[in-house]
């Protein structure tokens, strides 16, 4: 049941990757890239990695498609736009996208079966408590320096933000 579900959740995210890719309006590309996004949490979640299928709900669905669409009305593109793209932009796209069917057919070529046979499955990679404990005990000095260089991030664009000291 659980396989069925992961095949259906992922037919979902190829099928709005697609209609993002060949969609002429931007908005419903976009409303389908935030399909998208949500499918692939729903497979972090089927594969037992309940964390990232929230950060990606939060991070990726949430904030920077909020960001893609409020840059999307700022730029009020029409259906005028669309056919002034030149058709190199077009040929260098439609080579790009046989360069990548080519590298994954040749990856599935090298596909084994015997590595989704193994047994010896640990379920308890992706849950939240075993990342906190690696989290906070083994990496907590790598957790914090990065937590300063955020910081040092934040305040540094709020100085260069701000116009008068």
């Amino acid at each position: 049941m659980e396989q069925i579900l992961f095949f259906i959740v992922s037919a979902i995210a190829v099928i709005s990757a697609g209609y993002f890719v060949f969609a002429r309006n931007p908005m419903y590309a976009l409303l389908s890239l935030i399909v998208t996004m949500f499918s692939i949490a729903g497979m972090y979640v089927l594969l037992n990695a309940q964390f990232l299928g929230i950060v990606q709900v939060i991070v990726y669905a949430g904030a920077i498609m909020v960001l893609f669409l409020y840059i999307l009305m700022m730029l009020n593109l029409n259906k005028e736009d669309e056919s002034r793209k030149q058709n190199t932009l077009k040929f260098i796209g439609v080579f790009s996208a046989g360069i990548l069917l080519v590298g994954m057919l040749g990856a599935f070529r090298g596909f084994n079966e015997e590595i989704l046979a193994s047994p010896d499955i640990d379920y308890s990679v992706g849950l939240t408590k075993n990342l906190g404990r690696l989290l906070f005990n083994e990496y907590v000095v790598p957790f914090e320096l990065a937590s300063i260089l955020i910081l040092a991030g934040i305040v540094g664009a709020v100085l260069i933000g701000k116009k008068d000291i």
